[in-house]
């Protein structure tokens, strides 16, 4: 596929990801998903794949919950796929340079969002004033808002990211690439610490240790460790299903047992 149309494709894709999340949901905008789809675009579905799962494993553990900002792993994901198979620099470079992008999309973020507020606000007076037409039209600038959060670094980058970024990394030190490599390594780590920090851990360590042993010594690949899992959560619900059913029961009996009539000691 030509340069040109590559970038084309990237900046809608990095365009129309962001209002998916906004409620649409055709591909959704976790990094895997983002991930392939760049991976198709650019024609190197595996280093896209590696690169989404990194990102992926980072966002574990980290929800944009009631309106709050957080990194922008999908546009991360992006990015860092676009650069790491234009400059074939791998995975380092997609850390290096997606995750700043990520974070810096945080600001952006809050920005459009107050521009929303008022957009809502303006939204509100034209239907309190009955001019419908101008409510429709001033209600599409929040997605274009929305879209032009992730266009404008991507452009950015489509442009002008692949020379400099080849520029730099020939000037960079080998020793802080190895760097590099390493925290993109540890990093998708503190995500799944994150993640299992607001999970019941304690409770189902033995499940953690087993699947561990599995992944890591008897090397079962990450579906069949999944598998596993979802054998283990199928039991343990039908486990609690029955616990539940059986208090259920005794309960129902007690209160049977308790609307019976007593008798009256006075009946003899």
């Amino acid at each position: 596929m030509p340069d040109i149309v590559q970038n084309i494709l990237i900046l809608i894709l990095a365009s129309y990801a962001t209002l998916d999340n906004q409620g649409i949901t055709i591909i959704n905008y976790w990094p895997v998903t983002v991930g392939l789809i760049a991976g198709l675009i650019m024609g190197d579905m595996h280093t896209a794949m590696v690169i989404a799962g990194t990102f992926q494993l980072m966002s574990l553990g980290v929800a944009g919950l009631g309106g709050a900002s957080v990194p922008d792993y999908g546009l991360a994901t992006i990015v860092g796929s676009f650069l790491a198979i234009r400059t074939g620099s791998g995975i380092a470079t997609a850390v290096a340079v997606g995750l700043p992008v990520g974070l810096l999309a945080i600001q952006f973020d809050v920005i459009i969002k107050l521009a929303n507020n008022f957009i809502a606000h303006k939204a509100q007076a034209y239907a309190h004033q009955k001019e419908f037409d101008k409510m429709r039209m001033i209600n599409w600038l929040g997605p274009f808002f929305f879209a032009l959060k992730n266009f404008i670094p991507m452009i950015v980058v489509v442009t002008v990211g692949p020379t400099a970024v080849k520029a730099i990394l020939s000037i960079i030190p080998q020793w802080i690439m190895n760097g590099l490599t390493i925290a993109g390594g540890m990093l998708p780590v503190v995500g799944l610490g994150m993640l299992m920090h607001y999970m019941p851990t304690k409770k189902y360590v033995s499940y953690i240790i087993v699947g561990f042993v599995f992944a890591a010594y008897l090397k079962v690949p990450v579906f069949g460790v999944a598998l596993l899992g979802l054998a283990a959560a199928i039991v343990i619900f039908q486990q609690g299903m029955k616990t539940a059913n059986a208090k259920k029961a005794q309960v129902d009996a007690m209160t049977v047992t308790n609307d019976q009539p007593q008798g009256d000691d006075y009946d003899e």
